[in-house]
């Protein structure tokens, strides 16, 4: 058996970088693109289990052999892990361990594979049971470090680095089950909203065509008793039932236009809770406005809607910024994001939304630059054709 020198702890500082990628990689969905592109990247740090191998002096085949023959072992382990939770998480991490300690004896750098352990056991363990076993591995590597009589500085990085690897596991689960929750309160919110709106609809269209289509059905039944006897007078409740049905059909139009329009107040609550849900900061200042008319206020919630749309898909943004409020004689809304910027290829939605806006009397200006951000300001005047509508 061939020990290394202790000098190649002199790696274990710069190995802090882990910390963040794992932390990154816990805070992904299982089985999702982001997170399998973090596990590869994770694998870069591999290399700190060959770095040792340049002190391995006459028995350096035999060190490598192994060190690839445990590296078969591990790679299928570490892949899968993500998936795993309870028992088999557990399991999956004492394997990784077990591998670890496994290569020591021919290549210190197996104390590397016990800090991808510690992150697997904070991804798929309640915390206090991912701390009592990490604890426990880290305390049986150092006897088992004392029973190959190998310096006791390779604790270093199981220690220090492994023990903020998994503090960072444990606190990217947390973040990954709020977000999780923010996704499904926000999909409850919107499953109520839909069942109150239909709600809302059955009782309109009660009350709207109800009282109608009685009236209808009494006069027709009235004109064709009186067509053989009284033509005049049939004839002057048909023209009555005709005025009926047109005045029931503006009435349906009116309420389906209702029906149609979004309120900016509920786009508001809707924008905020699908940027934190994406995980970014969001920031809305609402000044007081004067009554809009339905078409405003629609071309309004329509506006911010299509515009947190697009900072959601296209932006890569950390925050984005939302003011209403009035500009002289118009209300401007603004949406300002701190994302990747770009040339602005105007889309079905944004032509949608300038056509919207236009047909009120208003302008839509969208400024964007690669690194910069993107700011989408919607004007609407108060006095223009949406006040006349």
């Amino acid at each position: 058996m061939r020990t290394s020198s202790p000098e190649v702890t002199a790696r274990d500082p710069n190995a802090a970088a882990p910390t963040a990628t794992l932390r990154a990689a816990m805070a992904a969905e299982p089985g999702d693109a982001s997170q399998r592109a973090w596990r590869r990247l994770n694998l870069v740090y591999l290399i700190f289990v060959f770095l040792p191998l340049v002190w391995v002096g006459e028995d350096l085949p035999l060190a490598v052999g192994l060190t690839f023959a445990a590296l078969a072992v591990f790679l299928p382990i570490y892949w899968k892990s993500f998936l795993f939770e309870g028992r088999m998480g557990l399991l999956a991490a004492l394997a990784m361990a077990a591998t670890g300690f496994a290569l020591t004896p021919w290549n210190s750098g197996g104390n590397t594979l016990l800090i991808y352990a510690f992150a697997s056991l904070g991804f798929s363990q309640r915390w206090r049971v991912a701390i009592g076993v990490a604890v426990a591995l880290f305390a049986v590597y150092a006897g088992w470090l004392w029973v190959l009589s190998m310096p006791m500085p390779f604790l270093v990085a199981p220690g220090l680095i492994g023990g903020a690897v998994l503090a960072g596991a444990i606190l990217g689960k947390r973040e990954m089950q709020r977000n999780e929750r923010l996704r499904l309160t926000q999909a409850e919110v919107d499953r109520l909203a839909r069942v109150a709106e239909r709600e809302r609809i059955a009782r309109d269209l009660h009350d709207l065509l109800g009282h109608t289509l009685s009236v209808i059905a009494l006069k027709s039944e009235l004109a064709r008793k009186l067509a053989e006897r009284d033509g005049s007078a049939a004839a002057t409740h048909i023209g009555e039932v005709e005025q009926v049905a047109r005045d029931a059909l503006k009435q349906v139009r009116e309420a389906v236009t209702g029906m149609r329009s979004a309120e900016i107040a509920n786009e508001l609550v809707n924008a905020r809770l699908a940027a934190v849900g994406a995980g970014l900061e969001f920031e809305a200042h609402v000044d007081p406005l004067p009554p809009l008319e339905p078409a405003q206020e629609n071309a309004l919630a329509m506006g911010l809607r299509e515009a947190l749309t697009n900072v959601l898909r296209h932006a890569k943004a950390r925050r984005v910024q939302v003011q209403i409020g009035r500009q002289g004689r118009a209300v401007q809304l603004e949406v300002q994001d701190d994302g990747a910027g770009s040339v602005v290829a105007p889309g079905n939605g944004l032509s949608g939304m300038r056509e919207r806006v236009e047909a009120l009397g208003g302008q839509l200006m969208v400024d964007s630059a690669a690194g910069v951000g993107t700011r989408l300001r919607l004007l609407l005047p108060l006095d223009g054709p949406g006040r006349r509508s």
